[in-house]
């Protein structure tokens, strides 16, 4: 049988306070991807650009959660087993390119996330998309949006649950939790960063084009979600979502067991979170 990593064995510890902080700053962070359906634009205006104060924002909305949740809460081993992930993750990214939606950076980290727990997977999450875009040239406005994706994704993996009905979740049944939740990040992903630039790709609505996909400012939520729900369909979702969704069920199938197996083997090594017992 699997060993399960205890939650008190999490590389990467998050308090009361971190968890707070952390809590927060992903409220921020999703005030800032949703910042087309909060805009209000002036009258007369042809285009919109995204809130530049937001772009400087999110990177110290990173920064600040990175720092919370390393301040004495990552000791040497941690880091060390970070900075590998990271480097084995942002060398796995360049195989794919992005190449129709070809991602492989996401199913090692949903895989680390799990084992880790949620703390590492967010610093991963961040860490990982920083490296690979300084190594894929894929530095720009963008970047910040994506680590903070990213890090939901590790989070989020490292909060699923570990047992149901009195059961642990081990074998089978915990590869095939992982490809759902591999699945539904590839499309949330894609959601997401989507929502991030759709007013600034197609500008606002000119008067009198009916049918357009563009923003509308001042028009209803639900309008604009039905809007952008359309774009995200067309553009995204049967693409490069579909291609990231499939690499991570693959990837997650096919090398998943041993790759926990691996992890797991490290993380009782490490013995994280013993220290000084």
């Amino acid at each position: 049988m699997t060993t399960l990593v205890r939650p008190n064995d999490s590389a990467v510890r998050v308090g009361p306070r971190s968890a707070l902080v952390l809590a927060l700053a992903s409220l921020a962070g999703l005030l800032m991807f949703a910042w087309p359906l909060l805009l209000v634009p002036e009258e007369g205006v042809d285009t919109v650009a995204p809130p530049f104060l937001f772009l400087t924002l999110l990177p110290v909305v990173v920064l600040v959660v990175l720092v919370e949740l390393t301040e004495g809460g990552m000791d040497a081993k941690a880091l060390a087993m970070l900075g590998v992930l990271t480097a084995v993750n942002s060398a796995m990214r360049t195989l794919g390119g992005g190449l129709a939606g070809i991602e492989m950076v996401f199913f090692l980290l949903v895989l680390a996330g799990r084992v880790f727990g949620p703390g590492f997977g967010f610093v991963m999450g961040c860490t990982s998309l920083f490296a690979s875009a300084l190594l894929t040239a894929g530095v720009g406005p963008w970047l910040p949006y994506q680590m903070l994706a990213s890090a939901w994704i590790g989070l989020g993996a490292g909060l699923l649950p570990r047992s149901f009905a009195g059961r642990a979740i081990t074998g089978r049944a915990e590869i095939a939790m992982l490809v759902v939740y591999g699945v539904l990040c590839a499309y949330l992903f894609g959601l997401i960063m989507n929502l991030s630039s759709w007013p600034f790709l197609l500008g606002i609505e000119v008067p009198g084009h009916e049918g357009s996909l563009s923003f509308v400012p001042g028009a209803p939520l639900l309008e604009n979600l039905h809007r952008f729900g359309i774009f995200t369909l067309l553009t995204s979702t049967g693409g490069w979502d579909t291609g990231r969704a499939i690499t991570n069920a693959v990837g997650i199938v096919v090398l998943g067991p041993a790759v926990l197996a691996t992890l797991r083997r490290a993380a009782r090594r490490a013995s994280y979170g013993r220290q000084g017992e």
